[in-house]
C-alpha cells in the first residue's frame, strides 16, 4: 500500500472544510459472486461453484474504446484511491442472505423502515428480499412473480412504497407493490432496443438505475459502457443507437423526453451506472462510472456541469438531509461529497472481502437512525455502516 498524504481544502466566504487524506491501495481479484458467505457476513474459504452461473444474455463489449485497453492489464493490478476514514461509522452485517447466492446489486429502505435487497441468484431462487425493522425476513419474491432477473441491477422505492427493480440484461424495469405483487413492466423481457415514440416502440437498452423527481417523473439510466453490447449501427431497426442514455417518463409512464451521452464534448457520458435527483433544485445527477465523473443536467435535460473525480462513480444518492453521497464500486468505499466533488468524509476499507471491504460497493440507502446500507455486486452480503452515537 502506497500512502500519499494529500489534503484538499474547500473554502467558502465564511468557512473552510478539509477533506481527509487519500492514499493508494491495491485491488482484490473479483470472485464474480461465487464466494460462500456465512453468518454475520463472514466470507468463507472456497466458492459456491456454479450455483449462480447464468449464460450471458448479451454479447460482451469488444472493438470499442470504452471496452478498455487490454494492454493496461487486469483490473486486479490497479492501484486505487482510498480516503482516510474520519466519520466514525462501523460496519456490521445485519442480515444473512441464502448461502450460495450471488452479489447484492441494490438495497433500499421503505417508509416503514423495512430493508429491501436485490440479489443476483440462480434460476428458481428468490432475488428480492424484504426484512423488517428488526431485520428479520418478511418475504421473498421469486421467478413466479418477476421471472428470472438476468442481471439484477438498480432498485428504488417510490413515495407510495412501491419497489422498482432494473434487470440490465433482461431489458426491463418492474414495479412491485409493497406486498410484492407485480404492478407494471416497462420494456420487453429479453428484447433490448431503442425507445421511439414515433414508432410506438418502448424498448429499454440496458436499464441500470432509476430515480424519481418530486413530481413523480421517472428518470431511467441506461448503458453500461465497457459491459455494453455493440449495437451502434446494427441491422436491427429497433436497436441500433447503442449509446448510453437517460429516458424521462411521467409518473404514469408516459414518455416525456430522452437524451444521449456517447459523443465528444461537455455533458457527454459513456454510461449511466447511477442516477439521482437533487432535492434542492431537481437537477439530474449521473454516475459515469468508468470515466470517473459525475455529469449534471437540469430536470429538462440541459447540461449543467461535469464533476471529475478520483474514484469510480458507481452509485449516487442524496441522504434524508439532502447531502450527496457516492459509492466507488471496485475502489471499495462510500464517500460523502459536496456538489463540487470535494470529498467531505469516507467509509470503507477498500478492495477485498474482509470486514468493511467491497469487491464492488453499489447502490446505498439510509434508515431513520442515520445508518447507511449498501450491497456488493460480487459478494452475497449486505453491509450496514452504523452511525456514530451523538
Amino acid at each position: 500500500m502506497i500512502r500519499t498524504p494529500v489534503v484538499f481544502f474547500m473554502c467558502a466566504a465564511f468557512a473552510c472544510a478539509q477533506s481527509p487524506e487519500w492514499f493508494l491501495q491495491g485491488s482484490a481479484p473479483d470472485p464474480g459472486g461465487r464466494l460462500i458467505v456465512g453468518p454475520g457476513g463472514k466470507v468463507a474459504q472456497g466458492s459456491a461453484g456454479g450455483a449462480i452461473a447464468t449464460p450471458p444474455a448479451v454479447p460482451g463489449c469488444s472493438r470499442a474504446p470504452v471496452c478498455g485497453n487490454r494492454s493496461d492489464g487486469p483490473r486486479s493490478g490497479l492501484q486505487r484511491v482510498e480516503w482516510k476514514q474520519t466519520m466514525g461509522y462501523v460496519p456490521i452485517y445485519p442480515v444473512d442472505l441464502p448461502a450460495g447466492g450471488g452479489g447484492v446489486s441494490a438495497v433500499k429502505i421503505d417508509s416503514k423502515g423495512n430493508l429491501w435487497a436485490f440479489q443476483r441468484n440462480a434460476v428458481g431462487n428468490p432475488q428480492v428480499f424484504e426484512f423488517g425493522p428488526d431485520r428479520k425476513l418478511i418475504r421473498t419474491i421469486g421467478d413466479d412473480v418477476i421471472g428470472h432477473q438476468e442481471k439484477a441491477h438498480g432498485m428504488t422505492i417510490d413515495a407510495e412504497d412501491n419497489v422498482w427493480i432494473c434487470d440490465a440484461n433482461g431489458s426491463t424495469i418492474m414495479k412491485l407493490s409493497p406486498e410484492g405483487k407485480l404492478l407494471m413492466t416497462i420494456g420487453v423481457k429479453g428484447r433490448r432496443g431503442d425507445w421511439s415514440e414515433a414508432k410506438q416502440q418502448r424498448l429499454l437498452w440496458q436499464p441500470l438505475d432509476l430515480a424519481f423527481a418530486a413530481n413523480g417523473d421517472i428518470y431511467i439510466g441506461e448503458g453500461h459502457s465497457n459491459e455494453s453490447p455493440n449495437d451502434a449501427g446494427s441491422d436491427d431497426p429497433a436497436n441500433n443507437i447503442g449509446a448510453a442514455r437517460v429516458i424521462r417518463l411521467d409518473k404514469n409512464g408516459k414518455f416525456i423526453q430522452q437524451w444521449y451521452g456517447n459523443s465528444i464534448g461537455q455533458g457527454k457520458f459513456s454510461m449511466v451506472h447511477g442516477i439521482a435527483i437533487d432535492p434542492r433544485d431537481g437537477n439530474v445527477w449521473i454516475g459515469d462510472r468508468e470515466e470517473y465523473r459525475l455529469v449534471v443536467y437540469t430536470a429538462d435535460g440541459k447540461f449543467v456541469k461535469t464533476v471529475q473525480m478520483r474514484n469510480l462513480m458507481c452509485a449516487i444518492d442524496f441522504d434524508p438531509q439532502g447531502n450527496l453521497w457516492v459509492a466507488t464500486g471496485q475502489d471499495g468505499q462510500l464517500l460523502k461529497i459536496d456538489r463540487n466533488g470535494t470529498v467531505l468524509g469516507a467509509m470503507g476499507n477498500g478492495s477485498g472481502t474482509g470486514d468493511g471491504q467491497y469487491i464492488e460497493s453499489n447502490y446505498l440507502t439510509w434508515d431513520r437512525q442515520g445508518n447507511i446500507y449498501t450491497g456488493d455486486t460480487s459478494v452475497g452480503r449486505l453491509t450496514q455502516w452504523s452511525a456514530p452515537k451523538k
